[in-house]
């Protein structure tokens, strides 16, 4: 990570994030500033709100009350495919990949989000859809030998193994060239050892593609070892914010897991 972080302008910054379904206040005043090439983690029990707010941020939700900012440019109430052409892409805790298309398809699609030929260019074959075409395809060979599944380029995507698919949903979302990567639980329904490769990989998407990095994750284990930042929220309000060591020993964050006064529990709050 950037050791100059305090001059630098956050990647990512809400201001009092309200947002609410009929009478149920799902996120509630909620800040957050992210800044560049961390690794930032919201936690939080079942049902408190993490999704909806990577909701708000990726354009899916409006928030009733509070601000968005993405490298200084407000956000709130645009549309998720602008939020996307400014450098903001996400994944999904259920992998959303293109069953019908081949592992090389599903990438290309990402990067056609970012082509600039009309369809009456690809009608017409004018030379800059050609041009665009052929980009397209290196482009995506590229983030393939990136994430490893280059040799599979012409396999089913549903034929991956899991673990595999996580990374092609990945690949595929930085074929928009984000600066910003939601991640919603990347290592869920994941064994051991796909959860360690996928540990991995997400430090390798910071140090080598210079990416901020916001996840929703609830194996303790991965926040606490990648982590530079955890926020966690209860009940749709934050309440505890620090390092994986600081909130690991919050006594606030040990009774909304466990349920019962923090003086009670002792130490019952652990990331193994």
């Amino acid at each position: 990570m950037t050791d100059n972080i305090g001059t630098q302008q956050p990647v990512l910054q809400a201001d009092r994030i309200t947002k609410r379904f009929g009478g149920l206040m799902a996120v509630g005043e909620f800040d957050l500033t992210i800044m560049p090439q961390q690794i930032a983690s919201v936690i939080g029990p079942n049902g408190a709100g993490k999704t909806t707010f990577f909701n708000c941020i990726s354009g899916f939700y409006v928030p009733e009350e509070g601000e968005i900012w993405f490298r200084g440019h407000p956000i709130r109430g645009l549309r998720p495919d602008q939020i996307t052409s400014l450098g903001v892409a996400r994944t999904f805790q259920n992998i959303h990949l293109f069953a019908g298309m081949t592992v090389l398809e599903n990438v290309m699609v990402g990067v056609h989000s970012s082509m600039m030929a009309t369809p009456m260019a690809a009608l017409l074959r004018l030379p800059l859809n050609h041009q665009e075409e052929e980009a397209t395809l290196a482009k995506a060979y590229d983030l393939l030998e990136f994430i490893e599944l280059a040799e599979h380029g012409d396999l089913l995507a549903t034929n991956l193994p899991y673990g595999s698919q996580r990374r092609l949903e990945i690949a595929r979302a930085l074929a928009s060239e984000p600066a910003l990567l939601l991640l919603d639980e990347p290592t869920a329904g994941m064994n051991p050892q796909e959860t360690e490769a996928t540990m991995n990989f997400i430090r390798r998407l910071r140090d080598e593609r210079d990416l901020t990095i916001l996840l929703i994750e609830h194996d303790m284990s991965v926040v606490m070892g990648i982590s530079d930042q955890v926020t966690v929220l209860d009940y749709g309000r934050k309440i505890s914010e620090g390092t994986p060591q600081e909130v690991q020993h919050d006594p606030l964050v040990i009774e909304a897991y466990l349920g019962a006064p923090a003086d009670e529990l002792a130490s019952g709050f652990h990331a193994d």
